[in-house]
């Protein structure tokens, strides 16, 4: 790829990329490293981008790949020298009322928390699914798994979430 087309590829769907990073990393600074890298992977490739098969999907499975990658390295660093990590930000999202606002941002955060506690194979096509508007075909290529895996890890880990917003107290 040429910086024209890595340009123009921020251009059309940079933002949805930045999104699913800053999803996977759950850091505003790790995603910001995540997004840069992806860009730059793909700058380095010799590969030839077909914009008829939804290249947005190419950029989202780099950005999976970098991030499992990055994980496997941490995770080797820690059993060498344990280390921590800061939670992330809390968002606001606006509501009628103060009272319908707080319940709202407590429901988003305890979403937030499941979902991160979800295992790795679950977490990744949801946040595909739900954020960044893939689709299960899409998600299948990112991931490389079949199109009936994905709707099946899709079907359960929305299970999931529902069996752990009802345990934590939420009710339908």
């Amino acid at each position: 790829m040429n910086a024209g087309e890595i340009e123009k590829c921020i251009d059309e769907f940079g933002t949805d990329v930045y999104r699913f990073c800053l999803k996977l990393c759950a850091d505003k600074t790790d995603a910001e490293d995540l997004y840069q890298q992806t860009f730059l992977k793909a700058l380095e490739t010799e590969w030839e981008l077909d914009w008829e098969n939804n290249p947005k999907a190419l950029f989202f499975s780099l950005a999976h790949n970098l991030w499992k990658s990055d994980r496997r390295k941490q995770a080797r660093r820690n059993r060498i020298a344990p280390g921590s990590n800061l939670d992330d930000e809390m968002e606001l999202c606006s509501g009628e009322s103060i009272e319908e606002s707080y319940f709202q941002r407590e429901l988003i955060a305890e979403v937030r928390q499941i979902i991160q506690t979800l295992p790795e194979k679950f977490q990744i096509p949801l946040l595909l699914f739900y954020l960044s508007d893939c689709s299960v075909e899409q998600i299948a290529t990112i991931i490389k798994k079949p199109p009936g895996t994905v709707k099946s890890r899709l079907f359960k880990g929305r299970s999931l979430i529902k069996k752990r917003l009802e345990e934590a107290g939420y009710e339908k």
